[in-house]
């Protein structure tokens, strides 16, 4: 299988904390990779890092051989890497299918509505990206909900919206930050069965996840940080059997 992100000697400082530390991985084409560690192990940072939202103090990142290390975080997206959050970041006034639409890496914030209306054929640009927008509002299961404000979602809902604006543009890689996290039992079988049919429909996810039971269920490969380093990298089963992995992080 192909690697499509290569991280390389990652590393990035806060004052004297050193949060990522020469950090190494490949991230596979096609697969379902988590990140995990205990907290302050420093996976959002590395998420950070590679998105743009952080600027690294050593290292480097390669999307499909492309080198990406230093590029703003709208040309990352726009080169195919494209995100969610911890915490959930929709615009609570418009539609879930106007939140949707402002995942496409073309159509740029408040020019949107007006730079699309002024000409036919814009118009027309609109409507397509509209359609594609509800169709993707149907595959993460909210179709009923398309015209509704997005605050009016529930948390759980709004985590899915924001995985449909960062699948919009169609990305290379996606990265998910927390998915689950803060879901309620049934809101989690959805999310887990969405983020299984990305892979089958040829998405490469990345995730990082506290639930190591739905980790070990659903990932292809799992690489584990800790203290801001790469302590291995495995497939789930070498994971479990790893003693510095058990000692600590898994607890038993």
């Amino acid at each position: 299988m192909a690697v499509i992100l290569e991280i390389r000697n990652l590393s990035k400082s806060f004052g004297g904390l050193k949060a990522v530390n020469d950090v190494s991985l490949d991230i596979e084409e096609g697969k379902i990779t988590s990140v995990i560690g205990p907290n302050g192990a420093g996976k959002t940072t590395v998420f950070n890092l590679v998105t743009g939202f952080l600027t690294p103090d050593a290292g480097t990142v390669r999307l499909a051989g492309k080198d990406i290390t230093r590029l703003p975080a709208h040309r990352i997206a726009a080169e195919g890497l494209t995100r969610t959050f911890q915490l959930v970041r929709v615009f609570p006034r418009m539609t879930l299918t106007e939140n949707i639409m402002m995942g496409y890496n073309d159509l740029e914030g408040d020019t949107l509505w007006s730079a699309l209306a002024s000409t036919k054929k814009m118009h027309r640009q609109y409507r397509e990206k509209r359609d594609q927008a509800v169709e993707m509002v149907k595959y993460i299961g909210l179709e009923k909900y398309k015209d509704s404000p997005a605050n009016d979602l529930s948390y759980g809902q709004q985590k899915l919206v924001e995985i449909g604006r960062a699948l919009i543009s169609r990305p290379k890689l996606i990265l998910l930050d927390e998915p689950l996290a803060g879901l309620n039992v049934v809101m989690i079988k959805k999310m887990i069965d969405l983020i299984n049919d990305m892979k089958r429909q040829g998405n490469t996810v990345v995730l990082i996840e506290h639930n190591m039971e739905i980790v070990m269920s659903i990932s292809d490969i799992v690489h584990v940080l800790s203290a801001g380093g790469l302590l291995t990298s495995g497939v789930p089963e070498e994971i479990l059997r790893h003693e510095k992995v058990i000692e600590s992080y898994l607890g038993y």
